[in-house]
């Protein structure tokens, strides 16, 4: 008898031990629900002031005027012109990158921003743990012993399991308060160079003018968060002056406050669309409500092309997830593209030739839910114009993926996807 009671009271304690495991490892490692739940309808057309109007409403804010842009292309353009401003920098420099290592390219940048910092220029950088991992201690000992102030953002911890699942994936550079650089371009090797020379094709922005203010802050949100300090003098927020004709508005997403603004901000524009959607995205993995939104658009005979990375430069598993679910796109007429010269990792979205969607977010549920990310919209026919002329050199380098090679894929591939599709909130 005593023993059976022993043996009670150790099922019903391993029992409860286990429930409490269980209940810490689900309440750390899903996402916050999402906000929005039901389909937008009746959403004005975005190329009308009411649009306009609901946009600055929803997302909390209106454009700023007064910007200008100058476009990057690849590791080339981008490095050098991020390197360049570095250089020049005078007074403040504040840096939040995802990925960042390699001898070459993670080299420069530290040597930069430590030599920036030697000069007396206040350096603030924040890397993200998981990002930065294959990066030497070198590095970030070299930029510490200069004077700059470093971060590696959401360290892992035992009892805090969601930062490793929470990461910063945005990629911001502000200069001074008056240069900022946004896009989707990591500091790594793989982006040096071209597509022609195996280089990741890649696109990055500099913006002049009131905008970049709103950039700051979006690094001093996880800057106040990390180390509860506010940034606030005029070296990081200067009088801004008209630098062009650009209205932009930073939409900033971030799983801590369970805002998801860049799903949402999607979720309105697809809504709004009334002729086209170009999207490009190295990552497609959105939640079955944007698939939705994609198809209503299609109904409304509007015409939808995403541009992906091709099979050789994607995780297999991510992919056949991702392609599982391409059969109502392709059967809609979705036109899917996959580039070819090497991995495909720039971030656009072109609604109706004039709305226009820039950043570090991917489409998938981990930009939407589970990462830090910055993206900037402008609404200017000009600019679409030119990023649509980009998207079309870009798709001369791709292939067209077709519903009848969807449907005589491989069932291997098909059982990869759907194992992979058990974990899809974290894709």
């Amino acid at each position: 008898m005593f023993r059976s009671r022993i043996w009670l009271v150790a099922v019903a304690g391993g029992s409860v031990l286990a429930t409490a495991v269980s209940f810490f490892v689900y309440f750390n490692a899903v996402p916050v629900p999402m906000r929005v739940a039901e389909p937008l309808s009746l959403v004005p057309a975005v190329g009308t002031e009411e649009f306009r109007h609901l946009q600055s409403v929803v997302l909390d804010s209106a454009a700023t005027p007064g910007n200008r842009i100058d476009v990057f292309e690849n590791g080339e353009e981008i490095y050098a012109a991020k390197l360049e401003a570095i250089g020049q920098a005078t007074h403040s420099i504040t840096f939040e990158t995802y990925e960042y290592w390699g001898e070459e390219i993670g080299g420069a940048f530290a040597e930069a921003l430590a030599n920036a910092a030697q000069r007396g220029v206040a350096v603030h950088a924040i890397f993200d743990f998981v990002g930065s991992v294959p990066a030497s201690g070198e590095k970030f000992r070299r930029m510490e012993e200069a004077g700059v102030e470093v971060v590696r953002w959401r360290r892992p911890s035992w009892y805090q399991l969601s930062r490793f699942n929470h990461r910063t994936h945005r990629k911001l550079l502000i200069v001074d308060g008056m240069i900022g650089f946004t896009g989707g371009a990591n500091v790594a090797d793989p982006w040096k160079g071209n597509p022609d020379s195996g280089g990741y094709r890649d696109n990055h922005y500099r913006f002049e003018g009131p905008v970049v203010a709103h950039l700051q802050n979006a690094f001093m949100l996880n800057w106040l968060n990390a180390r509860n300090r506010l940034l606030h003098a005029t070296e990081y927020f200067p009088t801004l002056e008209a630098r062009g004709e650009l209205g932009a508005k930073v939409v900033n997403s971030s799983p801590r406050e369970g805002t998801h603004r860049i799903r949402l901000m999607l979720l309105l524009a697809i809504a709004g669309s009334r002729d086209s959607i170009l999207l490009a995205t190295p990552y497609f993995y959105p939640d079955d409500m944007i698939m939705d939104a994609l198809l209503d658009a299609r109904d409304r005979g509007v015409s939808v092309d995403i541009l992906l990375p091709d099979d050789e430069h994607y995780s297999a598993a991510f992919r056949e997830a991702s392609r599982n679910r391409w059969g109502g796109l392709l059967e809609a007429g979705v036109r899917i593209h996959e580039y070819q010269p090497s991995k495909y990792h720039a971030k656009l979205y072109v609604v109706d030739d004039y709305w226009v969607s820039i950043g570090s977010s991917n489409l998938d549920n981990r930009s939407f839910r589970l990462n830090d990310e910055t993206n900037v919209i402008i609404m200017n026919r000009d600019l679409a114009e030119t990023l649509t002329a980009q998207y079309e050199r870009d798709l001369e380098r791709a292939k067209t993926y077709d519903l009848e090679t969807w449907e005589t894929r491989p069932l291997t591939r098909r059982l990869l996807g759907w194992l992979a599709m058990t974990i899809g909130w974290h894709l």
